[in-house]
Order: C-alpha cells, then sequence, then structure tokens
C-alpha cells in the first residue's frame, strides 16, 4: 500500500505531535501544547520561507517561545524568522511589555513618531514625552523617533529613552550578523519599526524591576539581534560570543541563531527602476515639501536600497527643476 506524502504543513504538525511532551514541559500553566501547536502551524502556513526551514529549527524556536511565555503570533509577542532553511524566535516588542505587566511591578509602553507628528520630550528632573500623532506616515522610512517609557509602581518620575531612525539605523549596522536577511530588513522593511521601538524598550527595561521570564527575554532578543547563538541552563539564557558562522552545530534544536554573512553589514539591494518609479512622489514630496535635505533623504533611502548615479542625478534635479 503506497503511502500518501504528506504536506510540508503535515509533516511539522506530526513533527511537533512527536515532541508535544517536550513542549508541555517547557510551558507556562497559562499555555497549552496544543495551542502553541496550532499558533505555530498558523504561521508556519503565513510565511512560505518558514516550509524551508529544518523541522528541528522550528521546534527549537517553539521550545524558546514557550520557555519564555511568549505566544507566537499573538499580539506581536514574538515571530518565527526564517533564514537560509533555519528558523529563530524573535521576541517583539508587545511580547516583553506583556511580561512586564505579568510580573506586575512597574509599566512599560513603546512609541513611534511618524514625520508630521507633534513631538516634544526632555529628560533631566522632570522627564516627560508629548506625542500627538498627526502624520500620515505608513513607512519606516517616515519615522523619525522612536521611544519608550517605563514608571515602577509608585515611583512619581519615568524612566525614557528617545532614538532617533538614524541611531537605529548605526545600532543595526553595528550589530547586524546577518546582513540584508536580518529580520528587521525582511518583509519590505515592515518589521523595522518594531525593531526600532524594542531597541529603545531594552534600553528602559535595564532600569525596571525584573522577573526572570522579563530577564530571560531581554537576554534572547539582545543575542538574536546581535547574531549570537544561545541556550538555556534551567533559568539562565547562556550566550556564545562567537559568531554564528563560528560555531558548530548551528542545525541542533538547540541552536537558535542565525548564520552571518560576509562582512557583517547589511548587504542592501540595488534600487530598480520600477522601485525608483514607485517611490519617487514620496521621496519628492519629502524633498520638496516637508524640508528633508537631498543628502539626508539619499541617506535614509540607502539604509534600505541603494541608489544608482543616475537615480541620484535625478533627485538631485528635483531641486533645481526651477532654476
Amino acid at each position: 500500500m503506497n503511502q500518501v506524502a504528506l504536506s510540508p504543513a503535515g509533516t511539522l504538525n506530526q513533527f511537533l505531535k512527536q515532541h508535544k511532551n517536550q513542549i508541555e514541559m517547557a510551558l507556562p500553566k497559562h499555555i497549552t501544547p496544543d495551542r502553541m501547536m496550532r499558533l505555530t502551524l498558523t504561521a508556519f502556513s503565513q510565511n512560505r520561507s518558514l516550509q524551508d526551514c529544518t523541522p528541528q529549527s522550528i521546534f527549537a524556536s517553539v521550545i524558546v517561545a514557550s520557555q519564555l511565555g511568549l505566544e507566537i503570533g499573538v499580539g506581536g509577542q514574538g515571530y518565527l524568522v526564517p533564514y537560509k532553511g533555519t528558523c529563530t524566535f524573535v521576541p517583539g516588542w508587545q511580547g516583553l511589555v506583556d511580561l512586564v505587566s505579568r510580573a506586575g511591578r512597574a509599566t512599560v509602553w513603546t512609541g513611534a513618531v511618524y514625520r508630521g507628528d507633534k513631538f516634544d520630550w526632555a529628560l533631566g528632573d522632570r522627564p516627560f514625552v508629548k506625542h500627538q500623532p498627526e502624520g500620515d506616515g505608513d513607512d519606516w522610512h517616515d519615522i523619525t523617533h522612536v521611544y519608550a517609557i517605563g514608571r515602577v509602581n509608585g515611583s512619581d518620575h519615568p524612566v525614557i529613552e528617545v532614538w532617533t531612525m538614524d541611531r537605529i539605523v548605526r545600532h543595526l549596522n553595528k550589530f547586524n550578523k546577518v546582513g540584508g536577511k536580518h529580520y528587521a530588513l525582511t518583509n519590505n522593511g515592515q518589521n523595522m519599526e518594531m525593531y526600532a521601538r524594542k531597541v529603545a524598550l531594552l534600553q528602559v527595561l535595564k532600569y525596571m524591576p525584573k522577573s526572570v521570564e522579563v530577564m530571560r527575554a531581554m537576554d534572547v532578543a539582545n543575542a538574536v539581534d546581535s547574531g549570537k547563538n544561545f541556550t538555556f541552563d534551567g533559568d539562565v539564557v547562556v550566550i556564545d560570543d562567537r559568531d554564528i558562522d563560528e560555531s558548530p552545530g548551528d542545525s541542533s534544536p538547540g541552536a537558535t541563531g542565525v548564520q552571518q554573512q560576509s562582512g557583517g553589514r547589511p548587504e542592501i539591494p540595488e534600487c530598480t527602476d520600477e522601485e525608483f518609479k514607485a517611490k519617487t512622489p514620496r521621496w519628492r514630496k519629502q524633498l520638496l515639501e516637508d524640508g528633508v535635505s537631498e543628502a539626508d533623504l539619499v541617506k535614509m533611502i540607502e539604509t534600505r536600497t541603494k541608489l544608482t548615479e543616475d537615480q541620484k542625478t535625478t533627485i538631485n534635479s528635483w531641486t533645481h527643476e526651477n532654476d
């Protein structure tokens, strides 16, 4: 009798069922293994690239999510991110906020400021953030700042962290070990806001009271963002200071990092003529109406896509159309 070949989702489902007991042991009481398996299969079916990942690495990512007590794809708590056949669990900023809230000793939140928003902030002995959204930006290139605020229960003053997007990009370039495949740069850049808000939030969390779950999630987030392998030793996250390419056994269930591309810097793709034409109205508006300088516009664009000399010449011509 011939066996019917399983679909990729069916194969993964079968693999997870075989290891259901291990998932159950890693999970906190408020999440069932059946629910975590359903969330995993949902994420798997929604991301074609995950179907190229090994079941072992997906399972490893599920275990990491389970040990952190974060649900995959629910409210931005965390994500399964594929890279070259390996899956990694990436905690989202919403997951970090949720873990702090569960601990019950502090409150944290974060925001993104888009071009056109009213925004004011100050540090010192009376720190504050005032943010009134009024911009109509829908792309991370329209974000000017991200911020995070934390308040310890009973404290008179909040802890505030504000970063410009230029600083976020420099931070990404400094610590990114997987080039243009970094999760912040994938999905057409839609993950960049999530990454930026998490970077600011991680700074604030340093000064907040922390549960074991929060500490573990912070360690995992920092390890993933810097391209490091890590393992769990009880409640402690042990980070391997070697880059992924230097670490043996990165396809095993305990290896949850991603591989490094040569150079250690984001590999920015070249801007195609079609992309340049499609983005021209937005970029012209930023240059001619929003007050962005030509140099800043080019710099902002090239955090995501590399312009050709002809394209730079075209941008330069926009500022001289009435000369």
